[in-house]
């Protein structure tokens, strides 16, 4: 199932099962997904989140319920997934701008959130360069800090950026630079888990042997086919760029599909930058197969 496909099943999924306590986890077993490359990919593809997505659509029928009938807030709090009627009157004032009591008034105003329908679209005709690299399977030895799957969806972020500058201060570039085999620096994702809700990042080198210091890690990494692209920029947002591009413009027409596992950033010569072309920020590995 390519990735647009699962993303509009997991939308209808949500409209069945709108009243019902569910999440992205649940979803993204639905489609056959790690929570993970899942939330992901439903952020970038809708502009929103599963939850925020659910909070609309509950509080949008809410309204449209208690504008025609004569419903108590108490019934409407929990037929809407709300543990009180405090909580949900608070909800609904900030998403509609006026309280449940003043909605029931005859001409006031309210917010209309109506369902998702991914469609693909002809936008930008700007270029994209890549490149599909066959590429044996490798092993880095690395830092691995865990971290919730929201964070990819949550614009402005720093989690993983921080991560960078603890993990860049401490012994790793002296240890990076004793066992790595060249001087370029991965930095991993992958899912730790259908069920733990977090994935595992890792900030590390290519790295053959079998001796492991303490506090790293040895990650393989398993994927033989990848779709490359060039990340330039000044900082990390010009990932978040080339992720947008890559599911809104690339896959859809590429004949590949993603693959759930590791993917990575590519810093070539990230442990001496004045080497490096000043311009390219990384490069962003993604695993594919093909359709």
């Amino acid at each position: 199932m390519d990735c647009i496909t699962s993303i509009q099943k997991a939308l209808d999924y949500l409209e069945e099962h709108l009243l019902e306590p569910v999440g992205y986890e649940d979803v993204a077993k639905q489609v056959f997904m790690s929570g993970y490359h899942f939330h992901r990919a439903f952020s970038m593809l809708t502009g929103t989140t599963v939850n925020e997505y659910l909070r609309s659509r509950r509080l949008s029928m809410a309204g449209q319920e208690i504008a025609r009938s004569d419903s108590k807030v108490i019934d409407l709090a929990y037929r809407y997934g709300y543990d009180s009627p405090e909580s949900f009157t608070k909800a609904f004032t900030r998403f509609h701008g006026v309280s449940p009591m003043t909605a029931k008034k005859s001409g006031v105003q309210l917010k209309l959130y109506n369902r998702l329908i991914i469609k693909v679209s002809v936008e930008g005709g700007s270029i994209m360069d890549y490149k599909i690299v066959e590429k044996a399977p490798f092993q880095t030895l690395c830092k691995v800090e865990r971290f919730r799957n929201e964070i990819t969806a949550e614009k402005g972020n720093r989690e993983i950026p921080e991560f960078w500058n603890r993990t860049m201060a401490s012994d790793a570039p002296k240890v990076f630079e004793k066992y790595g085999e060249d001087a370029d620096v991965y930095g991993m994702c992958t899912p730790s888990s259908q069920e733990s809700g977090c994935f595992q990042y890792g900030i590390g080198v290519r790295y053959s042997g079998t001796k492991v210091p303490d506090g790293y890690k040895l990650w393989q990494v398993k994927p033989i086919l990848w779709a490359v692209f060039l990340c330039y920029g000044e900082n990390e947002t010009c990932i978040r760029d080339i992720w947008d591009r890559f599911y809104k413009e690339w896959l859809p027409g590429s004949g590949y599909n993603m693959v759930d596992d590791t993917d990575f950033e590519l810093y070539p010569f990230a442990l001496h930058p004045h080497e490096a072309n000043s311009s390219l920020y990384c490069e962003v590995w993604i695993p594919i197969c093909k359709k």
